[in-house]
């Protein structure tokens, strides 16, 4: 049967759909007339409405000699598309790259992260990013270069101007990470960050106690078209949540984080103590 896309996860099902066309050099046009297609039913499927089946999407793929890695990659995701909340396993990554996210990133129109023990991704440092992978468990370290290089890539997104918030608790700013040298550095970075208009950094004061981000840290993103996402990072697999009541709870959460959190101003004079 057809499926109808209404997720998150069929937007992103239906760019890499686009890619695996256009690497053929040829029209959509074009490619209907050879798999015999109607034209509606590939404009469906390349803006992640559906209107296709497992079949279907086999028969295409193999037309445009899609690569194994990214065919095996687009009938996973096919199986998800009508999932509202998903698990994304990815200690296999080679280089890792948490490929959903960064899809969802470069078309959020704005993005909002809570951070209780760690300076935010998108905020880090390279030395600060090495200290947290060498100190890491499972983390394969013949990787670790190319995955460096990879996550470092994901700060690309801020040429975008993209409208971030990042909540912090107080005590990540006091964490040695990679020892004193390179937390003053990644302070400093952080005073940087600070200065375009577009990033907010607000920090949450340890006097504040017990507050609503205990539990742990999410990444909210909100776009133009489509509904708020959440994601939630493990060792080795990222949780996406797309229910509206799931996704409103991590809303409210980030409004009690509004109401105990520093506003920007404060933030940035705490900041600027510590990195002294």
């Amino acid at each position: 049967m057809p499926k109808r896309f209404s997720t998150a996860r069929g937007r992103e099902f239906g760019d890499a759909v686009r890619a695996a066309l256009s690497a053929t050099g040829m029209t959509a046009r074009e490619i209907c007339e050879k798999i015999d297609w109607d034209p509606s039913k590939l404009s469906d499927l390349v803006n992640g409405k559906g209107g296709s089946s497992e079949v279907d999407l086999g028969i295409l793929l193999g037309f445009c000699r899609t690569p194994s890695e990214e065919r095996d990659h687009l009938m996973a995701i096919f199986r998800e598309t009508d999932m509202k909340d998903w698990w994304q396993h990815h200690a296999d990554h080679r280089p890792f790259e948490v490929r959903t996210f960064l899809e969802h990133l470069r078309k959020a129109k704005e993005y909002v992260g809570w951070m209780p023990l760690l300076i935010p991704g998108l905020l880090q440092l390279s030395e600060y990013r090495r200290a947290l992978c060498l100190a890491s468990a499972a983390f394969p370290q013949d990787e670790l270069e190319a995955r460096l290089a990879a996550h470092m890539a994901m700060q690309e997104i801020f040429r975008q101007r993209l409208d971030s918030t990042f909540f912090i608790h107080e005590q990540v700013l006091l964490l040695p990470v990679g020892g004193g040298d390179v937390l003053r550095a990644q302070l400093h970075h952080l005073l940087q960050m600070l200065v375009r208009p577009y990033i907010n950094i607000r920090i949450v004061p340890t006097s504040a106690g017990a507050h609503a981000g205990l539990a742990g840290s999410f990444e909210l993103m909100r776009f133009d078209r489509i509904e708020p996402v959440v994601f939630l990072e493990s060792e080795n697999a990222n949780f996406i949540v797309e229910r509206k009541d799931s996704v409103n709870d991590y809303e409210e959460v980030l409004k009690a984080l509004d109401r105990v959190a520093l506003d920007t101003g404060e933030s940035q004079r705490r900041i600027s103590m510590l990195a002294t």
